[in-house]
């Protein structure tokens, strides 16, 4: 697919048919998120790649937004492993796993997967009850599988500002 094309496609699926990811695709959307870019090329990201029922009733208890999702990823990163700017105020932790969540998110559309950013969450105890390393913080997860029968976009998907409401030029 060409990429103008997967971003106007890309939706938050909100209900998934029980069809699993198949393993080319699932390693093909990995691989896009191993690729992306991180401050200082530190690539402090950890991804955890769920799909044993066992594993995602965890993180059902935690957030009521999985949607029914049959594969979900973890994205964490490892908070003593990034990069801090000037200032010492800020670091690169987020926005780099913000970073590795987002070509996953779009290369999973590109498979033709759909998927769900969520978080609704509280990342101390996902990463509490999956038994994540204390070094690890979570960003987010992602829902990846296919829609089910009716899923498709929420009504104001296409509802964007123009581009003169969230752009300057200096």
């Amino acid at each position: 697919m060409e990429f103008k094309e997967v971003i106007r496609k890309r939706y938050s699926c909100k209900k998934y048919s029980d069809r699993q990811v198949e393993p080319e695709k699932l390693a093909a959307i990995l691989e896009a998120g191993r690729l992306a870019p991180t401050a200082k090329n530190l690539q402090e990201q950890h991804i955890y790649v769920v799909s044993k029922p066992e594993t995602l009733a965890k993180i059902d208890a935690v957030t009521p937004c999985r949607y029914g999702a049959p594969t979900v990823l973890v994205v964490a990163f490892d908070k003593y492993n990034v990069f801090t700017y000037p200032g010492g105020k800020r670091d690169s932790g987020v926005e780099d796993a913000s970073i590795v969540a987002t070509h996953l998110m779009l290369a999973a559309a590109d498979e033709g997967v759909d998927s769900c950013w969520l978080n609704y969450l509280d990342p101390e105890k996902l990463a509490d009850v999956l038994g994540l390393p204390e070094n690890e913080e979570v960003l987010m997860v992602l829902d990846l599988g296919y829609g089910a029968e009716g899923a498709g976009p929420l009504p104001n998907h296409d509802s964007r500002k123009p581009l003169e409401e969230t752009v300057t030029y200096l």
